[in-house]
C-alpha cells in the first residue's frame, strides 16, 4: 500500500470498486459491426464496460453505463469468461437482429461517480485519459503497479486496437497490448502468426488480418524511431 500511495499511480488513473448493485436488461439492435464498447475484466470471471464511444450504438442506449458488469448475452451467462471472449461473442451476433444484455450496475461509493445525464455518457470515464502507471488487480495475488508502456507500445497498441475494432466491432486495448507484446518476441510475420496462434488461438485470426497487424506494428515502430 505504501508503494501505491508514494506517487506510483498517476493523477488521472481511475479505479472502480465494484459492489453488486441493480440488475438491468437492455435490448440492442446491431445495426453496424461496431457496438462502440471497450470491455475489460477483473481476472476473476467478470467483464466490465470500460469505455463507450461517443455516437456509437451503445452510446445511444441511455441505460448502459461505464462500470456496468456484463452478466449475460441473450440469457446466456458469461460469468467466468475473459473480456476478449465476451468481445468475440458480441462480434459474432448477427446484424439487424435485436439481442439482450443483462447488466449489473455497481453501487457508487462517491457522489461524483453518478448516473450520467442525457448530455453526458458516464462523463467520469470520458474525462479520464491515461495515467503514468497501470494498476493490475489480480484474482490470485496482490495488486501490482506496472510501468507505463513506451511511446512505441502505446502507438502500436492504438493502431492494433483500431484494426481490432474494424475486425471485431469492439475496441479491446488489452488484447491489442497483448498482440504488440507478442510481436516483440518475433522477427517475421510468419513467426508472429505462429506465436499468436499459441497465445490467442481461440480467435482464429485470418492470415490477412495478422499481416495487417504486423504491418501496423512496423509502422508504429518507424513512426516512433
Amino acid at each position: 500500500m505504501q508503494k501505491l500511495l508514494g506517487g506510483q499511480i498517476g493523477l488521472e488513473d481511475f479505479i472502480f470498486a465494484h459492489v453488486r448493485g441493480e440488475t438491468k436488461e437492455v435490448e440492442v439492435t446491431k445495426t453496424e459491426d461496431a457496438l462502440g464498447l471497450t470491455i475489460t475484466d477483473n481476472g476473476a470471471g467478470y467483464a466490465f464496460i470500460k469505455r463507450i464511444k461517443e455516437g456509437s450504438i451503445i452510446n445511444r442506449i441511455e441505460a448502459v453505463c461505464v462500470g456496468d458488469s456484463i452478466e449475460a448475452i441473450n440469457d446466456h451467462s458469461i460469468v467466468g469468461c475473459r473480456h476478449y471472449e465476451v468481445a468475440k461473442m458480441l462480434r459474432e451476433l448477427p446484424k439487424s437482429q435485436p439481442f439482450t444484455l443483462r447488466l449489473v450496475q455497481p453501487k457508487r461509493a462517491f457522489d461524483m461517480i453518478g448516473q450520467r445525464s442525457r448530455s453526458s455518457k458516464c462523463s467520469v470515464e470520458s474525462k479520464v485519459t491515461s495515467g503514468r502507471e497501470t494498476l493490475r488487480l489480480r484474482s490470485g495475488g496482490a495488486a501490482t503497479v506496472e510501468e507505463v508502456p513506451s511511446e512505441f507500445e502505446e502507438e502500436a497498441s492504438r493502431r492494433v486496437d483500431d484494426l481490432l475494432e474494424s475486425y471485431m466491432g469492439i475496441r479491446d486495448p488489452e488484447l491489442a497490448s497483448t498482440m504488440v507484446g507478442t510481436s516483440k518476441m518475433t522477427a517475421s510475420v510468419q513467426e508472429f502468426a505462429h506465436h499468436l496462434d499459441s497465445v490467442l488461438g481461440e480467435f482464429a485470426f485470418p492470415d490477412e488480418f495478422v499481416v495487417e497487424v504486423w504491418a501496423a506494428i512496423g509502422e508504429a515502430r518507424e513512426a516512433c524511431g
